[in-house]
C-alpha cells in the first residue's frame, strides 16, 4: 500500500485555518447563525403580530388581544437564544444571558441610557409648550395596549419587552457577528435594513397601514437608523453589555409613544442629531473608542 495522501503545503486542511481562512473559503459559519437569527426572529414576531395586522386591515374579524403586539417583542430574544444554543451551547448562553444583566464598564453608560431619552423628551416637551403645543408633558410612560398601568411600571415592561426582547438579539447576537465583517457603521446600516423590515406587521397597526407607507416608511426608517447608530454605540462603548442599549430603547419608548405626534417627532430629531454626533466624534470604523465583536 501506498503512503497516506498528504495534504499540499502550506495549505491547512478543511477546519483547521484560521478566520482569515474561512473567509477566503467563503465557509464563514456567522452568515448562517444570521441568516437563521433573522428567519427564526421574524417568523416568531410575525406570528403574534401578523393576526393584528390583519384585523386592521379587516382580513380577519377580532378583536385580537392587544398583548399580542407586546408577545411579539421576544421574537429577536427567541431566535438569539435559539441559535446560540445550537452553535456555542452552554457556553454561549451563560454568556448571553451575563451580558443581558450587566451594565459593561460602568454604572455611567446605564445613566447615559435611562437620561438621554428622557432628557430629549422633557427638552422637546417644554420647547413645544413654550410655543403654545397643549398637552405637550401628556403620555409619557403611557401604552395604548395596557392603559391602567402606572408610569414606573409601563417603564418597566417597556424594558422587559422591546428593551430586552429587542436587543438580546440585535445587538447581542447578530451587531457583533456583523461586526467581524464589517466596519461599525456600514455593520450598523446592513442591521439597520433588516431591523426596519422585521417591522413589517405592526405598519399595518401602529402606523397607518398601507395609506400611509409613503410618507411614513422613509420617516421611520431614517429615524430607526439614527436609533441603530446610537444603540451601536452604547452597545460598542459599554463593552458589549446588552442591558445599556435595551434601557435605553426601552426609555425612548417610555418617552415617544404615548406623546403627541409633534413631541415625538422632536424626540426622533433629536435621536438623529444624536447620531450624526456619534458618527461624527468617533468615526464610521466603530461608532465608539472601539467595536465589539464578540
Amino acid at each position: 500500500m501506498g503512503e497516506p495522501r498528504r495534504a499540499p503545503p502550506h495549505r491547512p486542511a478543511a477546519g483547521c485555518g484560521g478566520p482569515r481562512d474561512a473567509a477566503v473559503r467563503g465557509a464563514d459559519p456567522a452568515w448562517g447563525e444570521l441568516a437563521a437569527y433573522y428567519a427564526l426572529a421574524c417568523a416568531v414576531t410575525w406570528a403574534f403580530q401578523s393576526p393584528l395586522a390583519l384585523e386592521a386591515a379587516g382580513v380577519i374579524d377580532g378583536p385580537v388581544p392587544d398583548g399580542m403586539h407586546f408577545a411579539g417583542a421576544f421574537g429577536p430574544l427567541a431566535a438569539g437564544l435559539a441559535v446560540t444554543a445550537r452553535t456555542r451551547g452552554t457556553a454561549g448562553l451563560r454568556d448571553l444571558g451575563r451580558r443581558m444583566v450587566r451594565w459593561g464598564r460602568g454604572p455611567a453608560w446605564l445613566v447615559v441610557a435611562l437620561g438621554t431619552p428622557v432628557a430629549c423628551f422633557l427638552a422637546a416637551a417644554a420647547a413645544l409648550t413654550a410655543f403654545g403645543e397643549r398637552g405637550a408633558f401628556a403620555g409619557f410612560g403611557a401604552i395604548a395596549e395596557l392603559p391602567s398601568l402606572a408610569w414606573p411600571v409601563a417603564w418597566v415592561v417597556w424594558i422587559a419587552t422591546f428593551g430586552l426582547g429587542e436587543e438580546a438579539g440585535w445587538r447581542g447576537f447578530a451587531l457583533p457577528r456583523l461586526q467581524r465583517r464589517f466596519a461599525a457603521y456600514p455593520a450598523t446600516l446592513i442591521l439597520g435594513a433588516f431591523w426596519a423590515l422585521w417591522h413589517l406587521p405592526s405598519f399595518f397597526y401602529n402606523y397607518g397601514g398601507l395609506g400611509d407607507l409613503a410618507v411614513g416608511l422613509p420617516a421611520f426608517a431614517v429615524s430607526l437608523l439614527a436609533g441603530a447608530v446610537v444603540l451601536t454605540w452604547l452597545y460598542n462603548g459599554s463593552g458589549g453589555s446588552i442591558l445599556v442599549p435595551a434601557v435605553w430603547h426601552g426609555t425612548l419608548n417610555q418617552s415617544i409613544a404615548g406623546a403627541p405626534p409633534a413631541v415625538a417627532g422632536a424626540v426622533s430629531a433629536c435621536v438623529i442629531a444624536g447620531a450624526i454626533v456619534i458618527l461624527r466624534r468617533y468615526g464610521p470604523r466603530a461608532l465608539a473608542s472601539h467595536a465589539v465583536t464578540r
